[in-house]
C-alpha cells in the first residue's frame, strides 16, 4: 500500500491518506453506527454483533460505549488493536493518498441526502477549552472525565475510524456543494444500504489537483471573512470527546518528537466529516429536559435568579408551546409542563444568551442543592409524558437556529451541554473509512 505524507494543512484543513474496504467486503456488515449511540440499549449492539458475526467489520475495531463499564476493558481494547493489525496485514483496504472523500448520507424518509467532506483536521489548531478562540473548537463544554477511558482505546491503535461531524458556516455553499454538483464526474467509491434502519451511504473520491485546490481556496475565502481575534472556522457537531481524545493523544506523542517530525506525523491530524450548517438536509434538534421530584415553586425560585424577571402564560397544549417559543421575535422563552398543565415562560434580562443556557444555570443550581434529578431527552412527546407525572417537570426548548449558531458559539464560547443534536441515533455517522495514525 503506497502512502504519501499528509499535506500541510490550510487553516487547519488537510487531505489525508484515506482507507476504504476493498471490493468484495460486505459493506452493510462493515459499516457500524457511531460507538456513542444506543448507550442504554445493549440489545441494539447484540443485534449488530449477530448480524456481523465474523465478517470484516468496523464493529471489531471500535469500542461501543454501552460496554465502557465492563469489568475487563483491556481485553476488548487488545482485541481491537489485534483486528486493526490483521486487517492491515491482510490488505483489505484500498488507500487513496492525499485525498478528500465526498459522502452522501440518506436516512429514512427519502429526499436529498446530507452531504459531507471527509478530511483531516490539524489538532494543533484545535482547543476544546471553554475560553478557546482557536480555528477548531468545541460547541459544548468538554467533560474531562470522559477523555481517559477513550484515550486508553486510542493510544495504541494503528487506525482511526471517524464518527466525528464538524460544521462550517458556508452560506454561499462554496466548499462542499461544488463537489456535490459534479459528483457524476468523480470516481464512486461505494454505494451501500446501512443496517438497523440507518438509510444509505455513498461516496466519491476527490483526488484531482484542481478539485483539492478548489476546496482549499474556498476554505481560505471563508477564513478571510472571520474576525482575526476570534476566528471560528470549524465547530464541533458530533464527537467532541472523540476529537478531544485525539488531541490528548497527540500532545503526548508531540512531546517526544522534533519540530520536523511534528509537522507531518499522522497523529497530528484527525479524520472527520465536515458538513455545511446550511445544508437543508442537516437537521438540528433541541434536547429537552425532564426534572424529577421537584415542585413548581422551587423551580421558579431558581428561574428568578437567572433573569431580571419572568412571566408565565398558561396554554392548553404542546402545539401552543411550540408556536410561542419558536415565533422568532428574539425574546427568550421555553415551554413547561407538569401534572397541572402547560405553560410558556418568558425571561426578561436573562443572564445567558439562549434559553438552554438559562435553564442549564437553573438545573445546575438545583442539582448542586440535590433538589431534583434530570434527564436529557430528544423527543418532545417523551419529555411531556414524563413531565406530566406528579412531582415532575418537563422543559421544552426552542429550536436551535442555524443562522445564529456560529455567532452564539463566538459570543458565549460554548453552548450549554446537551443543547442540540444533529438528528436521532440512527441518523448519526456510520463508520466506513479509516486512516493510519502511526508511522
Amino acid at each position: 500500500m503506497t502512502e504519501k505524507k499528509e499535506q500541510v494543512a490550510v487553516h487547519g484543513l488537510a487531505c489525508a491518506d484515506i482507507l476504504t474496504p476493498k471490493a468484495g467486503i460486505d459493506l452493510k456488515k462493515w459499516s457500524i453506527v457511531a460507538c456513542d449511540q444506543y448507550t442504554s440499549e445493549p440489545e441494539y449492539w447484540s443485534r449488530v454483533a449477530n448480524t456481523v458475526g465474523d465478517a470484516p467489520s468496523t464493529l471489531h475495531m471500535i469500542y461501543p460505549e454501552v460496554y465502557l463499564e465492563e469489568k475487563d476493558p483491556e481485553k476488548r481494547i487488545k482485541s481491537i488493536n489485534k483486528t486493526m493489525k490483521e486487517y492491515l496485514d491482510k490488505g483489505i483496504f484500498d488507500c487513496h493518498p492525499s485525498s478528500f472523500v465526498l459522502v452522501e448520507r440518506k436516512t429514512k424518509g427519502g429526499g436529498s441526502g446530507r452531504m459531507g467532506l471527509l478530511a483531516a483536521l490539524d489538532l494543533d489548531e484545535y482547543d476544546y477549552s471553554v475560553d478557546s478562540t482557536s480555528l477548531i473548537r468545541a460547541t459544548e463544554g468538554t467533560i474531562l472525565d470522559r477523555i481517559p477511558p477513550r484515550k486508553a482505546i486510542r493510544k495504541n491503535a494503528k487506525l482511526e475510524l471517524p464518527h466525528i461531524l464538524v460544521l462550517i458556516d458556508d452560506p454561499k455553499r462554496s466548499v462542499i456543494e461544488p463537489l456535490s454538483a459534479k459528483r457524476a464526474a468523480l470516481r464512486q467509491l461505494y454505494d451501500t444500504p446501512l443496517m438497523e434502519g440507518g438509510g444509505s451511504l455513498s461516496a466519491w473520491l476527490v483526488d484531482a489537483k484542481e478539485d483539492r485546490e478548489a476546496v482549499f481556496g474556498a476554505i481560505d475565502a471563508l477564513y478571510n471573512t472571520l474576525d482575526p481575534a476570534n476566528p471560528l472556522l470549524f465547530a464541533m457537531g458530533d464527537g467532541n470527546h472523540s476529537l478531544a481524545t485525539a488531541k490528548s493523544c497527540w500532545e503526548d506523542i508531540k512531546a517526544t518528537l522534533s519540530e520536523e517530525e511534528r509537522a507531518t506525523h499522522p497523529a497530528r491530524f484527525a479524520l472527520v466529516e465536515i458538513e455545511n450548517i446550511h445544508d437543508p438536509a442537516l437537521e438540528f434538534e433541541p434536547i429537552h429536559r425532564t426534572l424529577f421530584s421537584l415542585s413548581k415553586s422551587d423551580f421558579e425560585a431558581e428561574v428568578a435568579k437567572v433573569c431580571a424577571r419572568f412571566e408565565t402564560q398558561e396554554v392548553d397544549s404542546l402545539e401552543r408551546i411550540n408556536q410561542l417559543i419558536d415565533c422568532g421575535d428574539g425574546v427568550q422563552r421555553f415551554g413547561y409542563a407538569d401534572g397541572d398543565g402547560f405553560a410558556v415562560y418568558t425571561l426578561f434580562g436573562p443572564h445567558h444568551s439562549i434559553a438552554a443556557g438559562s435553564l442549564q444555570m437553573v438545573i445546575d443550581s438545583l442539582l448542586k442543592q440535590k433538589q431534583c434529578t434530570v434527564d436529557y431527552i430528544h423527543g418532545k412527546d417523551v419529555t411531556i409524558k414524563l413531565g406530566r407525572k406528579r412531582g415532575n417537570i418537563a422543559l421544552i426548548l426552542p429550536e436551535v437556529s442555524k443562522e445564529t449558531f456560529f455567532a452564539t458559539i463566538i459570543a458565549d464560547r460554548a453552548l450549554p451541554r446537551k443543547t442540540f443534536s444533529m438528528g436521532e441515533a440512527h441518523e448519526k455517522r456510520f463508520y466506513m473509512e479509516a486512516r493510519k495514525i502511526v508511522l
